[in-house]
Formats: structure tokens, C-alpha cells, sequence
């Protein structure tokens, strides 16, 4: 059996959970303090950007504190929760379990950064009861730089003479000021006022008008919103996009995926009918399957065609990507459009799943509607639009009929291809539409 001797604290800090996300909202614990964990047990359900995720801890023993509230949104590096290690539990052992997300998953302790001063006992390690013992104030400056962070130490009565910093030679950033504040909150006792109690108060602001009074509500953007602005202004600011659309009688092809699914065997999804012709027509016309790099300018074709495809879910539009789309057939793209469909209605989606895409395939003709035009997927070249297929007088064979007919929008980055190139994309598309009996060969 271990002995209180024996036991110290691990920090666990939320990871780097990759392609490119700096924080995200916590959304559910899964442990309370005093539960123990094991290596590799998933602590808490967070949301980011892009996706729900369940975070595992590297490290096994007794949860001592927790950092955040359900709700809040907490930038990568920043406190997740404390283990006491070394406990009967853990085996005495504090070994982490080098795996999981990107950025943690060691088998040492993630240490916070920083120098210890002349003059300046070094921190103390946390006790497994979660309680830290605070250093003795340092003689001379304090290594701030942000008046915002002196301002936010002052008002929580936080003395910034207590505190190492994390930042470069040990300069005291806005994460250390809000780690404090939660460590002391998470003990139950309140910060030690600043000794400087000379130091100005700040004005008094006129808080801003609330929903009530302003007569609206406000929407925070943040989560999957947040990052659709971000990423939709983006594409608006950078991309010199254009379109142009065709009306196609979609009868032969509906006809077509009826006769396929009339026999036994898996069916045959619409979109993923659309899909297969779509990377038939890159295939004809590559330009389309680029992204322009702004700081080389240079065009890059892309080799694979990483499908993506919009989806309304009830946390918003979200675009789950079709890896190696090109060489899928038509049965494998349901399997994986339906995959993926679900992931997104449940949330479970990975960032891996809703990055990377090369092409977007958009089917707003399921929200009743004939005609858009899009905004590209940056850093994407272009969008493929579909609308509703919807009964309309045409002349067929030189006969007025009624057949089924749908509306092709394609929206280009005018930077990599001419109309002329566009023009020829959309075109072949609208003659598979029309006419799918020879791309259906190749299904």
C-alpha cells in the first residue's frame, strides 16, 4: 500500500486537439473530485469548432480538483483537472500513458513553464488533497507586461508577486492570473489581497445594455457558429469566387438509381450518385481540386479528392469530409455519406472528419429551395450546388413532357480556371445528370 509520502500531483491540461483548434467549451464532466481514474479514461466531453470530443487523462489515481464549470470555454493549455498519483489505485506508480490527442499523452508530468528568480524558493508540488502552497513573495519587479492582467489580478484581489510565470522568462500571462483564481476557487477560499493597495481603481464602466433593455438577443459566436463567421468571412475577403448554373433533366438518372435499387443488395443513395460525378468531372477538368497558396503564389492541384458534404445538424452546418472520394464507387460513398450523416446528428464527429476537404458537394435542394449561390468551403476552389428535383414542362425529344428537373449551381475561385473551365465542369456534370448510362458503367 502506498503512503500519503508517496503520493504527489499531475496537472492535466487540456490538449492540443488538432488541425488547428485553440480552445473549446467544456460541455459535460465525467468525473467528480474523489473519483478515482485509470490511464486512458475519458474525463470530460468538451466541444470545439468542429466536433464533440470526449478528452481521456493520461495519468491514473484520485481526481483532487476540477478547473471550469460546464459551460465555459478554456484555451488549449489550460488547467483541466489534478490526479494524486501513487495512490493503491495508480499501482504507486505516475506514469502517463504517451497516447491519445495530439500535444499530451507523456510519462512525465506537463510542468508549468517558467524560471525561478534569484531570491525565489521554487514552487512547491501540490499535495493529493489538491491543496498548493504558494510561493513567498519575490523581491523586485513583477514580470507583467498586459495592463489587461494587472487589471484582472487586481479586481480578484490577486497578488501577482505570488505567482511563476508561464510565459517567456517567466512573464506572467492571463492564463496564470485565471489558473490562480481557479485553483483558489477550487479549494474554497478566497485570493490574498494585492499589496500594492495603492494602486488606481479602475473607472467605472456603463455595462452594456442587456437583451432586455436593447430589445433583442444577443447569440455569443462561438463553438461551430464562431467558426463558420470566421471561416465564411474568410472565404468572402480572399476568394474572387464566381458562378454559373444549368437546368438538367435529372428523369434518366433518377430511373437509374431506381432500377439499381430494385435488386437485393445495399441501395444506392442520390448524393451518392451526385458524388460519383462529381469526381468523374475533377478527374476532366483538375483545376477544380486546388487551393491557391496566397504566400507562394502558387495554384497546388490536389492528387486525392477529399469530398466534403453540407449537413444541417442541430448544432448548426457542419461538413464532413469523404476521404479518397476519387476512388470510392457508388455503394461505397452511401456507406460512408450515412456514416458520416449519423456522426454529425450525434455530434461525434472528429476534427479529422470535418477537415481537409478539396471539393464541397452541397444538396440544398433538400430545404425545398431551386437555386443558390454558395460561398466557397475555404480554402477550397469550389462548390458544386444542387437543387430540388421537382416535375417541370420540358421538351424532350422534341416533344413537350414533363420530366424531373434540377437546377446545378457551380461557384468558383475565378483565381485558378478561366469560365471556360468551369463552364466545361458543369456542363459534364449536367450530361451525366441528363445522360448517367455510361458513367453508371463504371460504378
Amino acid at each position: 500500500m502506498a503512503h500519503a509520502s508517496d503520493m504527489h500531483s499531475l496537472e492535466f491540461r487540456l490538449p492540443d486537439l488538432g488541425e488547428g483548434l485553440t480552445e473549446a467549451g467544456i460541455v459535460r464532466w465525467l468525473v467528480e473530485v474523489g473519483d478515482l481514474v485509470v490511464v486512458d479514461q475519458p474525463v470530460v466531453e468538451v466541444e470545439t469548432a468542429k466536433a464533440m470530443v470526449e478528452v481521456p487523462c493520461p495519468y491514473g489515481g484520485v481526481v483532487t480538483a476540477r478547473f471550469g464549470e460546464e459551460g465555459t470555454e478554456l484555451p488549449v493549455g489550460a488547467p483541466l483537472l489534478t490526479v494524486a498519483v501513487g495512490t493503491p489505485a495508480s499501482g504507486g506508480r505516475s506514469e502517463g500513458s504517451g497516447n491519445v490527442l495530439v500535444g499530451y499523452g507523456t510519462s512525465q508530468a506537463p510542468a508549468r513553464r517558467g524560471r525561478v528568480r534569484p531570491g525565489q524558493p521554487a514552487p512547491t508540488t501540490a499535495a493529493a488533497d489538491g491543496h498548493v502552497d504558494a510561493p513567498e513573495p519575490a523581491d523586485g519587479p513583477i514580470p507583467v507586461i498586459s495592463p489587461l492582467v494587472r487589471r484582472l489580478a487586481r479586481e480578484n484581489g490577486l497578488d501577482l508577486r505570488e505567482l511563476t510565470g508561464s510565459g517567456p522568462d517567466g512573464l506572467i500571462l492571463r492564463a496564470d492570473v485565471e489558473y490562480a483564481l481557479r485553483a483558489a476557487a477550487a479549494q474554497g477560499r478566497t485570493t490574498v489581497p494585492a499589496a500594492d493597495t495603492h494602486a488606481p481603481v479602475a473607472p467605472a464602466t456603463t455595462p452594456a445594455p442587456s437583451a432586455a433593455t436593447a430589445g433583442g438577443t444577443r447569440i455569443p459566436l462561438k463553438g461551430i457558429l464562431g467558426a463558420t463567421a470566421d471561416k465564411l468571412s474568410r472565404s468572402r475577403r480572399e476568394i474572387p469566387d464566381a458562378t454559373c448554373w444549368v437546368d438538367a433533366d435529372a428523369t434518366e438518372l433518377m430511373n437509374a438509381r431506381a432500377a439499381m435499387n430494385a435488386a437485393d443488395g445495399p441501395k444506392i443513395s442520390l448524393l451518392a450518385l451526385l458524388a460519383r460525378i462529381c469526381t468523374a468531372a475533377l478527374a476532366r477538368h483538375p483545376e477544380l481540386n486546388s487551393t491557391v497558396d496566397l504566400e507562394a503564389r502558387e495554384i497546388v492541384r490536389l492528387d486525392a479528392v477529399h469530398l466534403g458534404f453540407a449537413a444541417q445538424t442541430e448544432r448548426g452546418l457542419v461538413v464532413p469530409v469523404v476521404r479518397d472520394a476519387h476512388a470510392r464507387d457508388a455503394q461505397s460513398m452511401t456507406a460512408e455519406f450515412a456514416r458520416l450523416t449519423e456522426s454529425a446528428r450525434q455530434g461525434t464527429l472528429t476534427p479529422r472528419e470535418l477537415t481537409g476537404g478539396t471539393f464541397t458537394l452541397n444538396n440544398y435542394g433538400v430545404f425545398g429551395v431551386d437555386g443558390s449561390t454558395p460561398i466557397i468551403n475555404h480554402p477550397e476552389a469550389a462548390m458544386l450546388g444542387v437543387g430540388r428535383i421537382v416535375p417541370k414542362p420540358w421538351v424532350h425529344e422534341g416533344e413537350l413532357a414533363v420530366r424531373q428537373v434540377v437546377q446545378l449551381s457551380l461557384t468558383f475561385d475565378h483565381r485558378v480556371c478561366d469560365g471556360g473551365t468551369a463552364g466545361g465542369f458543369l456542363r459534364y456534370v449536367a450530361d451525366c445528370v441528363e445522360q448517367p448510362a455510361v458513367l453508371l458503367r463504371t460504378l
